[in-house]
């Protein structure tokens, strides 16, 4: 046997002998076996936990059709999903917003469409009583007919509702005549109409004219006693809008029943002034004087300037009102009502005008919206929902992965079994 042969006989027993050697140092390390702590399961399992997490998470994705279901899974991407459902909310709302606006005004535009009917029926009969082919009998039979359409158009007028309230009797409409349809996701974002007072009773008839004198210029009183007056001239009815604007101050005061309950052109303005005294109160902190004798409104600085004022009646409401007294019993009565009656068809036409081009103009701004909406809603899905092919890949991986850790923990969990068998 060789020296070298002789050598490696003996290592085994030198290795028993002096354990401390490096080689058998570094071969314990590789081969140490444990029972109290199970590095291997330990590691296993938390591989299987992370796993779990993932696959969880791939299996909420896909019930849930979105990607970002907390904060967690992507914070800047919530942030934007949120604020673009906001939007989307809103273009949707501002679409039946819209759609709402197009039935009220096809409700009107409707509306006037009987009224015209009945106003060329009116005219053809006021055309056929002036010709004195007709007696005084046929003539009175002639307004019977004429008088009931009259009445039948007023009570369109004053009936004709839409979600509780009158769309073509603007004086009694909480309206007052102007409307504001939403059709945006944000504030302010509407379409405005106006729409007038159609019917032949109350308010309309002769618009009240304004002449108006003044100490200061542009009706300004710039020192204590100086005077501004509003002279109404006309007729002034029922319904009628009185703006007066103060200093930082302005009304918009409709004349009621009682204003004009007087027999004579020049109507009882003292409630108007009272309602204008009660309105301006202190403008500024500098005391005014209303006051109203017939048919002119007086304003008197009672101490010192406050700026300018201004004073402007609005148009009548009643469009209808000129054949509000009309007949056909005469010749030259009906000459009168031909007359009349073409103002009321002319004033109608113009209504019907502003009607269908508001409707052209709704109908534009839904699909508009609509075409917004749904361009928000793709964008909005692009940030939040789930890619489902990616995602069922995802959950594939996790449940084979799962399955092995799950094989793998169990192998682990037999090592501490293997050491014990050394005991036996």
């Amino acid at each position: 046997m060789s020296l070298g042969k002789e050598r490696d006989a003996f290592l085994p027993i030198n290795r028993k002998i002096n354990g401390s050697s490096r080689y058998d140092s570094d071969l314990k390390e590789r081969h140490m076996s444990v029972i109290n702590t199970n590095v291997s399961a330990i590691l296993t399992q938390n591989s299987l936990v992370k796993n779990e997490r993932a696959m969880s998470g791939a299996m909420e994705q896909l019930s849930t059709g979105k990607r970002i279901n907390s904060s967690a899974d992507d914070a800047a991407g919530l942030a934007i999903a949120s604020r673009m459902t906001a939007q989307i909310n809103g273009l949707n709302q501002a679409v039946r917003n819209g759609n709402d606006a197009i039935s009220l005004v096809q409700t009107v535009d409707g509306a006037l469409i009987e009224v015209t009917s009945m106003l060329q029926r009116m005219r053809t009969l006021a055309v056929q009583s002036a010709s004195d082919t007709n007696t005084s009998a046929d003539r009175t039979a002639l307004n019977t007919e004429f008088e009931l359409l009259r009445t039948e158009i007023n009570r369109i007028g004053t009936n004709t509702q839409w979600n509780g309230e009158n769309v073509l009797d603007q004086s009694h409409s909480s309206s007052t005549g102007t409307y504001k349809f939403q059709v945006g996701a944000n504030g302010d974002q509407t379409v405005d109409l106006t729409i007038d007072n159609y019917t032949t009773s109350g308010a309309g008839g002769t618009k009240a004219a304004v002449t108006s004198t003044a100490s200061g210029s542009s009706f300004g009183m710039t020192a204590a006693a100086q005077v501004s007056t509003l002279k109404l001239t006309g007729t002034p009815l029922e319904g009628d809008k009185i703006a007066v604007s103060v200093a930082d101050k302005s009304i918009v005061y409709t004349v009621t029943a009682a204003n004009v309950a007087g027999s004579t052109a020049a109507k009882d303005l003292g409630n108007i002034a009272t309602s204008i005294n009660t309105a301006l109160g202190t403008v500024s902190g500098v005391g005014t004087t209303v006051t109203a004798t017939a048919g002119t409104i007086t304003f008197t600085a009672s101490s010192t300037a406050f700026g300018s004022n201004s004073f402007e009646i609005g148009s009548s409401k009643g469009n209808l009102g000129g054949i509000a007294t009309s007949d056909i019993k005469t010749l030259a009565a009906s000459n009168t009502s031909i007359a009349a009656l073409d103002t009321a068809i002319a004033a109608v036409n113009t209504g019907r005008s502003k009607m269908g081009a508001t409707i052209n103009v709704l109908q534009y701004a839904v699909d508009n919206l609509a075409n917004v909406s749904l361009n928000a809603t793709a964008s909005r899905s692009r940030v939040e929902d789930t890619d489902y092919s990616s995602v069922t890949t995802e959950l594939a991986r996790t449940q084979i992965i799962a399955q092995a850790a799950t094989a793998m923990l169990a192998q682990a969990n037999q090592i501490p079994q293997t050491v014990l068998s050394l005991l036996k």
